[in-house]
Order: structure tokens, then sequence, then C-alpha cells
């Protein structure tokens, strides 16, 4: 518990700087449309550079809970699939920013290709981990009543992923994308805040 206290702090703070800057950017960019712009518009112009370290501590955010969880977890479903998948998710995110940053004017046509290829493997390792994690808690000693809400947000966060993906003549693509963003980023910050409360209990108790 002595690390997992310090971990969800960490992560907390990642991710609130991450939300923070994401809100900024959409009424500081007056040059995009919110609606029909997806995020990673945001990461090329002006604040592209915030942008980008925001999506970099948004990956710290999700590696750290993952490998936090998994050191501390002692209940029957204990496994390293999770945090793996979390891990992965996270190095596609930077790779989105990192790539982003210099790729397009080196090798113009191989950026966009890098761009998918990791945005997607972040989204659908992420959607899963969500899943997998969610399904650990629920029999995790002191975890059933977040492990709920948490496995049905999973959910909601797994099957709104795959709406957007698939339903190619539904809301504005912006709009789609913002909106799985918002619901898996509040999915960690009720992590991080379960976990940050519940080290914190254990340390006074």
């Amino acid at each position: 518990m002595s690390r997992a206290r310090p971990a969800a702090l960490l992560a907390l703070v990642a991710l609130l700087l991450f939300v923070a800057t994401a809100l900024w950017t959409q009424f500081a960019r007056t040059d995009l449309d919110w609606v029909r712009a997806t995020l990673s518009l945001y990461l090329h112009g002006p604040w592209g550079l915030a942008l980008r370290t925001a999506y970099c501590l948004l990956a710290l955010a999700i590696a750290v809970l993952g490998v936090a969880l998994y050191r501390g977890s002692l209940g029957p479903r204990r496994s390293a699939a999770a945090p793996l998948l979390f891990s992965v998710a996270a190095l596609g995110l930077a790779t989105v920013a990192i790539g982003d940053s210099w790729l397009p004017e080196l090798a113009p046509l191989v950026a966009p290709l890098v761009h998918g290829l990791a945005a997607n493997t972040a989204f659908l390792c992420a959607s899963v981990a969500m899943l997998l994690q969610a399904w650990y808690l629920r029999r995790e000693p002191g975890w059933q009543r977040s492990a709920a809400l948490l496995w049905a947000w999973a959910w909601l966060a797994f099957v709104l992923l795959w709406v957007h993906v698939l339903w190619r003549d539904g809301p504005p693509r912006g709009l789609g994308q913002k909106l799985v963003i918002v619901v898996i980023v509040g999915w960690l910050l009720q992590l991080a805040a379960s976990l940050y409360r519940r080290t914190r209990i254990a340390s006074t108790g």
C-alpha cells in the first residue's frame, strides 16, 4: 500500500492535467470545429506541444495505474494481462504524441500509418484492459462496491468505442471520438480516486 498511494496521486494529477489541457484547446483553437475535429488534429498548430505533452501524461497515468493495481492485488484473479494491456495502450498513446511531433515532416507518407496504428492500439488495448481490471477487482478485497461501477463503466466505454468505429453515418467523428475519450478518462479518474481513497483509509486504519 505504501507505493500504491503515491502512484494513485501521480495518476490523478496526470489525468487532471490532461483533462485541463484537452479542454483548453477546445476553446483556444478557434480554427477547428470541435464537433467535427478529432482530438488528434489539435496535436498540430497552436497549443499542439501542450496537448502532446498531456498525451504523454495520460500514457503515464494509464501505465502507473495498471502496475500499481497489479502489485497491490491480493484477490484470486490477479493477472499480468491487464497491466500489460494498459502498458501497451500507454505506449501507443505516447507514440501518437511523440510521432506527431516530428514524423509528419520527416516521413509524411509514413506518419498517417504510424498514427493510425498507434491510436487504434491505444484505444483497443485500453478498453479491453478496463474490462479485465474491473473484472479482477470484483473479487479483490475491499473493492466490491467500486468494482461494480467500474465494470458497468468499462462496458459503456467498450460499446461506445465500437459504435464509433463501425457507425460511420452516426454523429460527427470529432464528437464521437471525444465522447469515447471522456468515458475512458472518466473511468481512469474513478479508478485512481478509488485507489487513493482505499490506500488512505488503509494507512489511517
